[in-house]
């Protein structure tokens, strides 16, 4: 797994660095509209604190939505009090793995981006299966 850099950088934000995906590369952004990841960075970056792991880049779907409430994750409410306007079909989201996991298990897995997609990723799902899933 890629290695983080907790130390401030000249403007005092923390610095991303060595964050891999699943293919070898830099890890790329998923989304900034809406902004995505544990730590709403806009990358499904991971820093070894996230319990859900949150690292699979994808694009929803109608289908995913409903299979993840079924699931008891309600992804498509807004709860403004969090700030989340709700996910609507098209939207990429930082998911967690092991819920990609199910929903591929179960026939819904959304479309994955693959260079946004954090190499932790292969600890819970097989890369033949994200690949077939990939955002061409």
């Amino acid at each position: 797994m890629g290695s983080i850099s907790h130390e401030p950088t000249s403007t005092g934000s923390v610095a991303r660095m060595s964050q891999r995906n699943v293919l070898g590369g830099e890890l790329a952004s998923c989304s900034f509209d809406p902004m995505t990841g544990y730590y709403r960075t806009g990358c499904c970056e991971s820093r070894g604190d996230d319990p859900g792991v949150h690292v699979v880049c994808v694009r929803v779907t109608s289908d995913f939505l409903a299979f993840s409430q079924g699931q008891g994750n309600d992804l498509s409410t807004p709860m403004p009090q969090y700030g989340f306007a709700g996910l609507k079909d098209g939207d990429q989201w930082c998911l967690c793995a092991s819920r990609w996991q199910e929903a591929f298990e179960a026939g819904v897995a959304p479309k994955v981006v693959l260079e946004a997609t954090h190499m932790l990723a292969l600890e819970f799902c097989n890369l033949a299966d994200l690949r077939s899933h990939a955002i061409a």
